[in-house]
């Protein structure tokens, strides 16, 4: 029997590991998690009262809603990044100057001809970008992808401060109090739009700042993304002399929806990645026979595809589609997988009759290239 998110968050708090990695496909719910676990781990009192001390810190979607865009309608000039008020963003901008690490980062994993520039008071945020001949286009909008990699910028920037503060076992001699609270910091999906080479270094660089950590503080990572998930499991499965990290201190899981809106946390027992194209059929099998099919499933299918065609050596994904419909179902799988605006639509049902074209292009993939699938 399934569990609501409030017992899988219970689940997690109950687990004495120092890292909790998770794997969930898009629309499982992993957002939301972050969010019941929080509530669960801080009170109402706690979370208005910001003087008693944090006890998580958490990057997710949620995060970006302490950011918005001023669009400069009237004028269409000053377009620029409002940050909202929140005390440790402030902390770590004014108090501890992290505005020139948080710029390196951001254009390392971006384009070091794109910077962004705050202003005295740390509250909104001017990009520009270098043309050629050294030319400067000033206050331009950036791409979602860009704004959710300068968002985490700041973000890892707190991250990494916490750790540090509270590897100082004598809190008199730490340089601020804020994080004497703090028990858990929980990571969901961060820049899943960078390109695999900085997504694998991404990981590296997360798995090896949490496992810098000294202190009780314990980590919670998720995310959707396979290659992200297996550089984690993989670092992770590696010792630290310094800190006296232990792959036995992480547990992996992974988080399934179940047919009854429930929830279930299961164990990843293998140490190696598990086969994410056979599991992702495996889930295109349950949806098409449940009749449960959502946009964000051609994402699936096209992943499916992608992989496959890259294995038997073709430079296109769409040259494994049926042939005499080839361009219509190319269109529709582009049209489907594209991701949303809001994440509300990528769990919207579909049509029947791309529900059809679904379960035909399953159907056709799986008897042209054999794949064996086992229940998971």
């Amino acid at each position: 029997m399934g569990k609501s998110l409030k017992e899988i968050a219970e689940e997690l708090r109950n687990s004495g590991k120092k890292v909790q990695l998770i794997y969930a496909f898009n629309g499982t719910g992993k957002t939301r998690l972050s969010r019941t676990f929080k509530e669960l781990i801080t009170t109402k009192q706690e979370n208005e009262n910001e003087q008693i001390g944090v006890k998580v810190l958490y990057y997710s979607a949620f995060t970006e809603d302490l950011f918005s865009w001023d669009n400069d309608l009237d004028e269409d000039i000053n377009r620029k990044l409002i940050i909202h008020p929140n005390s440790f963003i402030s902390w770590v901008l004014k108090d501890e100057g992290q505005e020139n690490n948080i710029i390196k980062n951001f254009q390392h994993y971006t384009n070091d001809k794109l910077t962004p520039q705050f202003d005295e008071n740390y509250d909104e945020v001017f990009f520009s970008i270098k043309g050629g001949n050294d030319e400067k286009i000033e206050n331009i909008k950036i791409s979602k992808g860009e704004e959710s990699c300068f968002i985490w910028c700041i973000f890892y920037s707190l991250f990494k401060l916490a750790i540090d503060e509270l590897n100082i076992n004598e809190r008199g001699n730490r340089s601020t109090d804020k994080f004497d609270n703090l028990e858990y910091i929980f990571i969901d999906d961060p820049v899943s739009s960078l390109d695999e080479n900085h997504l694998i270094e991404l990981a590296v660089n997360i798995a090896e700042t949490i496992k810098s950590c000294k202190s009780d503080l314990k980590f919670i990572v998720t995310t959707h993304n396979p290659l992200f998930y297996n550089v984690l499991c993989n670092e992770f499965n590696s010792a630290s002399k310094t800190t006296g990290y232990k792959p036995k201190h992480m547990d992996k899981r992974r988080l399934e929806k179940l047919n009854d809106g429930t929830f279930s946390l299961i164990e990843q027992k293998d140490d190696s990645p598990f086969s994410y194209h056979l599991h992702l059929l495996s889930e295109l099998e349950k949806v098409i026979e449940s009749g449960d099919i959502c946009k964000y499933h051609f994402n699936f299918l096209r992943n499916i595809l992608e992989k496959t065609s890259t294995f038997l050596g073709y430079s296109k994904w769409q040259e494994l589609l049926p042939e005499d419909s080839r361009e219509a179902y190319f269109n529709r799988i582009i049209n489907l997988s594209s991701h949303a605006k809001f994440s509300s639509e990528e769990t919207t049902p579909i049509q029947d009759n791309d529900k059809r074209v679904l379960s035909e292009l399953v159907r056709n993939i799986k008897n042209e290239y054999k794949f064996k699938i086992e229940k998971i």
